[in-house]
């Protein structure tokens, strides 16, 4: 025996296959949209971390560059500096050695003159007597000019002695006060001047008992001139000028080293 569904249950029956047979279709057309999407985000997201990543590396290519760049001046800095520290050892080492020489040749000048003196005690400055100038003014100056070059402040001397010769330009005294004016200008390496003034000491008195140094003084500063060949000329000038004297005598021994 059959037994008859009934109508409303058919319907129902038959919507619901329809729908089911519908339902795949618009279920693999839904996913087709969401995995397209999907890839276009991950499209969108690939372009955006490759740019980035280009980006670094270029930014990472430019660091490293810079940091080529500044260790390369690093490098030149320190090699500036090493060569500043070389010039500056080689520096101090010549100011060294001249301060060396300047106190040999003062030492030297000192203890000639000290013999000097001693043979020569009454008139060890000049030609004839001061006179009246040793108890006045002139000598009074020419003494402190004199107290200040041997305390070792030849700026202070150069001032001293360049006054009383501008002061007292005919006293017995101003051949002796070039000759210091000289040396103090020879020890502050003022050795153009020096030798002016030693030539104006030879001029106005070439018998004043300190002209064979001054002679002597002016090989010095010709050879710290870098000029031997005028050293050398100056050294056989004092020589055969004074020969007796004891700067001729160092003048020799001088003369011998010059190179």
């Amino acid at each position: 025996m059959i037994i008859a569904t009934p109508r409303p249950l058919l319907r129902a029956l038959a919507l619901a296959g329809a729908v089911l047979l519908a339902w795949p279709a618009h279920a693999q057309l839904f996913g087709d949209d969401q995995a397209r999407q999907a890839i276009l985000d991950l499209r969108q997201r690939f372009d955006q971390a490759v740019t980035a990543q280009n980006r670094l590396v270029d930014e990472n290519t430019q660091l490293r560059r810079s940091m080529l760049d500044l260790q390369q001046q690093i490098q030149l800095l320190r090699d500036d500096l090493a060569r500043s520290r070389g010039q500056e050892e080689q520096l101090q080492q010549q100011i060294a050695e001249l301060q060396k020489r300047q106190t040999s040749a003062l030492d030297g000048l000192e203890q000639r003159l000290q013999k000097l003196e001693k043979t020569q005690p009454s008139n060890a400055e000049g030609t004839s007597a001061p006179g009246a100038a040793d108890g006045g003014a002139e000598k009074q100056d020419y003494d402190a000019a004199l107290a200040v070059f041997r305390k070792g402040d030849y700026a202070g001397a150069q001032t001293g002695f360049a006054n009383f010769v501008k002061r007292y330009p005919s006293s017995a005294l101003a051949p002796a006060a070039l000759f210091w004016l000289g040396n103090a200008q020879y020890a502050t390496r003022n050795y153009k001047e020096a030798i002016t003034n030693f030539r104006s000491l030879l001029a106005a008195a070439p018998n004043h008992a300190k002209a064979p140094e001054a002679m002597l003084s002016i090989a010095n500063c010709q050879v710290e001139l870098k000029d031997v060949a005028g050293a050398r000329t100056t050294l056989n000038g004092l020589i055969k000028t004074y020969p007796q004297s004891e700067a001729a005598q160092a003048g020799r021994e001088r003369l011998s080293k010059l190179k």
